[in-house]
């Protein structure tokens, strides 16, 4: 049964109509400052590999961007991973970048060029860990990838780098007890589908768009990772102190997991910028950044777990001038 809804009167549309606007108003100044002019220019942002998460978070925030600064040119440059992006912000062959929180601090400790201009713009999101295998296979575990050709991530990523850690800590040396190859996620997945390699690193956001087809298919397996690892990988210095003992949801990818979470350790990820980045540009990506969670994360499942609660968390670098004026603007 239809309702017939009453009519307003002009006297009162008025002060709705003012209310709405004030909403309006309040609402327009969270996610764009008014009456300020949008920065404008070109910037350079340092992403990943084209099939990973960083690429595709990469490509969906370079889209919001544009829509609150239409005078801004994102451009996007693609690289092997953390490692590679954080040596390109630091000597300024890039202005932004993601990158995992251990490569920033092995950066830092081993006094790279630039090392002391890095700062953090928002923590975003965990990468874990992904230790995989032909379904078939008869690894179980870390210790049956003695004498395997394991794919252990493209030089100068945060997957070779973490890979070689958990592989030592569990008394593997990645030199001399396996084979070293150098894919990533790009040619991992297929050449374990040729039986070119055994097992593959990988780590990244949850799920990682280049693992999917496999996926669907049910072709590869998780080896787990026991999170008494940590333990052993803390003990390789102050760069290893980020990583934590977690488990792949069984929701990630669930024709694989069949219900069953995978014991993992994950690291968390950093949006970094320079020192010398225009702070007004850098609050106006932070305010983007964390409005657009939703949006991004309605195709970049791990842009969900944005929160600008936990964005500040940028360590171990200190928060640059813009994203603290853009924190500090949204206390209550």
């Amino acid at each position: 049964m239809s309702k017939v809804f009453p009519r307003i009167s002009g006297r009162r549309a008025l002060p709705a109509a003012a209310a709405a606007a004030v909403t309006l108003g309040l609402l327009l100044w969270w996610l764009l400052p008014l009456g300020e002019k949008p920065p404008s220019g070109t910037i350079v942002f340092s992403t990943g590999t084209s099939s990973g998460v960083y690429q595709e978070y990469g490509e969906r925030l370079r889209t919001e961007l544009r829509k609150d600064m239409p005078g801004l040119k994102v451009q996007l440059l693609g690289s092997a991973g953390s490692q590679e992006n954080v040596q390109r912000v630091a000597t300024g062959k890039a202005d932004f970048t993601i990158a995992a929180a251990d490569a920033v601090e092995t950066y830092e400790l081993g006094h790279g060029s630039g090392a002391g201009r890095l700062r953090g713009v928002a923590r975003l999101y965990d990468d874990y860990v992904h230790l995989i295998v032909r379904s078939g296979s008869d690894i179980r575990s870390l210790a049956d990838l003695r004498h395997k050709r394991v794919a252990t991530g493209l030089p100068d990523s945060g997957v070779r780098l973490i890979a070689d850690r958990v592989l030592k800590a569990a008394g593997i040396d990645p030199r001399k007890d396996i084979t070293p190859v150098g894919d990533g996620i790009d040619t991992g997945p297929e050449r374990l589908q040729q039986n070119k390699i055994d097992a593959f690193f990988w780590s990244g956001g949850l799920p990682t768009k280049g693992l999917l087809p496999l996926a669907r298919k049910s072709a590869f397996k998780f080896v787990p990772i026991d999170g008494d690892l940590v333990t052993k990988l803390h003990d390789q210095g102050q760069q290893a102190r980020y990583y934590r003992a977690t488990n792949i949801p069984e929701s990630a990818y669930p024709a694989v997991q069949q219900g069953n979470e995978v014991p993992t350790i994950a690291v968390s990820n950093i949006l970094v910028t320079r020192t010398d980045v225009d702070p007004r540009l850098t609050e106006w990506v932070t305010r983007t950044v964390i409005k657009s969670r939703d949006g991004i994360g309605a195709h970049v499942h791990s842009a969900q777990l944005v929160d600008l609660r936990t964005a500040i968390y940028t360590d171990p670098l200190p928060l640059q001038e813009g994203a603290r004026r853009y924190y500090r603007s949204m206390k209550p």
